[in-house]
């Protein structure tokens, strides 16, 4: 596997024998750590959009308030995808508490003001 924990990109070689993980290749303490967290607990952070029940913003992107469990992917979508927001949010409000399977929240990652800024509005110009 390629590290990409840093610019170097070191090609690392992992190896389980007798219940113990080896990795090779790293020139620093961070692709051991990545390797260990890639093969023994894969995580990601989720990106999404969920619907919304207005008119002129009907989309809301959100993404989880932090790195979920690979394996909860799936079910993590299927929660977000039931989701229909009724309020005006901002960017960094909840969304959801808990994302099933993990400790997760989802948040808003934009406002849904009206003519907010990334619905094309541009102040000053």
């Amino acid at each position: 596997m390629i590290c990409i924990q840093c610019p170097r990109g070191c090609r690392l070689e992992a190896k389980i024998q007798d219940g113990k993980l080896t990795v090779l290749g790293q020139r620093c303490p961070k692709g051991s750590d990545y390797a260990r967290s890639e093969l023994l607990d894969p995580r990601r952070t989720l990106t999404s959009t969920v619907r919304t029940s207005f008119r002129d913003r009907p989309r809301l992107p959100v993404r989880t308030s932090g790195d979920i469990p690979l394996s909860q992917i799936f079910a993590a979508m299927a929660a977000i995808n039931g989701v229909v927001v009724a309020e005006r949010l901002r960017a960094g409000d909840m969304v959801l508490e808990r994302l099933p399977g993990c400790d997760a929240a989802l948040i808003a990652t934009d406002d849904l003001a009206e003519g907010g800024l990334s619905h094309g509005t541009n102040p000053g110009h």
